[in-house]
């Protein structure tokens, strides 16, 4: 799977040249470019899992991320199809065509949602109609974050913006100096109680939300390597939240976890990957590079297990669900893997397509998209 990456201040002739370099680099170190997935053991179903409902939204290629609210599940497609569809049944809610392709979104707070177009514009919806579009100064990844009627966005350039999400109006804006590179992926921004929490890269920060004012940081990971991409340390989407730990991963980095309140690192430890982590109040989990999924102890980091049935499979971030760890693979295929150890529980094919996002939870109902566009509703046990 290649990473894709940004970069900025060269022309464009030049940067597209050295983006497709990048992307070939970084593919053939993380091996799975190269390397023959693994194949799959016969699948013996461990524990029941139904597919209740299927539905479609349009091609994915850009990073999106599905936002649940109770029920309501918001999506994308690469050409701008937002739609909000009911989690118990896959039917639509809304949908509406913005007539432009997307670079970033979901975000969503149940009424209003909010995606970033290629051409860098913030668009806000209230219940699947647009109120206003903002133009951004630079291209924008990670989904908006939509809390207390604001509307938080994180640009490429480091920057964090805020609006009011009726009016459109800006609030404020906090700049920090940009590196030459950015992953070509979401990365963090999220509510921490009155707290923003942003990753600017390899360090979490808590903001004040009503001015953008920095109220702690902390590094997860620092630059390192003789090279930019070697260096490249930001942090990627993908938080895992439990009290005032929230625990993330630094691209090809680390994984730590960080008590919110006080902004310091509870533990760190080594992990080469570039999606993120989920887990409850005893266990941490992560989808390596290289397919490996790997848990740790939440309360020191401690590994506990590492599964390599998967390796080379492209996989998704991982999400827990009851007693099973579930991913997505590079061919479509839902994985069920036990909490405990990492054996396989079941699996689940789709559209044959790769999963693009992190599964997601709504009620009872998991939900996975694959880059064709298909929405998949399971029922596990």
């Amino acid at each position: 799977m290649a990473l894709p990456l940004r970069c900025r201040h060269l022309s464009h002739l030049f940067q597209l040249a050295l983006l497709l370099v990048l992307a070939v680099a970084l593919q053939a170190c993380s091996g799975s470019g190269k390397m023959k997935p693994t194949e799959l053991e016969p699948n013996v179903p461990l524990m029941g899992v139904r597919n209740v409902w299927a539905a479609r939204i349009g091609t994915v290629d850009f990073p999106l991320t599905v936002k649940v609210k109770d029920h309501l599940v918001v999506v994308a497609s690469s050409d701008g199809i937002v739609g909000a569809i009911d989690a118990r049944t896959g039917g639509d809610v809304w949908r509406v065509a913005l007539g432009v392709p997307l670079s970033a979104g979901v975000g969503s707070d149940g009424r209003f949602a909010a995606v970033v177009s290629r051409e860098n514009e913030l668009i806000t919806l209230d219940a699947g109609k647009e109120l206003w579009r903002h133009k951004l100064g630079a291209v924008t990844l990670t989904p908006p974050l939509i809390a207390g009627s604001r509307v938080f966005v994180l640009s490429a350039d480091r920057s964090v913006v805020a609006f009011d999400a009726v009016t459109g109006r800006k609030l404020w804006q906090q700049q920090r100096t940009g590196d030459a590179l950015v992953l070509g992926r979401p990365g963090i921004l999220l509510a921490f109680g009155d707290t923003l929490v942003a990753g600017l890269g390899g360090r979490l920060v808590g903001m004040n939300p009503l001015s953008g004012k920095s109220r702690w940081e902390t590094p997860i990971a620092s630059s390192r390597g003789t090279n930019e991409v070697e260096r490249l340390v930001d942090l990627v989407a993908g938080v895992s939240r439990v009290g005032n730990q929230l625990c993330a991963r630094a691209f090809q980095s680390a994984v730590a976890c960080v008590d919110g309140a006080k902004g310091s690192v509870i533990w760190s430890k080594s992990a080469s990957g570039f999606t993120g982590v989920d887990g409850d109040e005893t266990d941490v989990f992560g989808s390596e590079g290289d397919g490996k999924v790997l848990a740790w102890r939440r309360s020191d980091g401690e590994p506990l297990w590492v599964s390599e049935r998967l390796r080379f499979r492209g996989l998704s971030a991982p999400l827990l669900v009851g007693r099973s760890v579930v991913v997505g693979d590079g061919s479509g295929i839902v994985h069920f893997l036990s909490r405990t150890d990492g054996t396989a529980l079941n699996r689940m094919n789709t559209d044959g397509s790769p999963i693009v996002v992190a599964p997601v939870l709504a009620g009872s109902t998991l939900i996975v998209v694959t880059q064709r566009g298909g929405i998949y509703g399971f029922r596990p046990e």
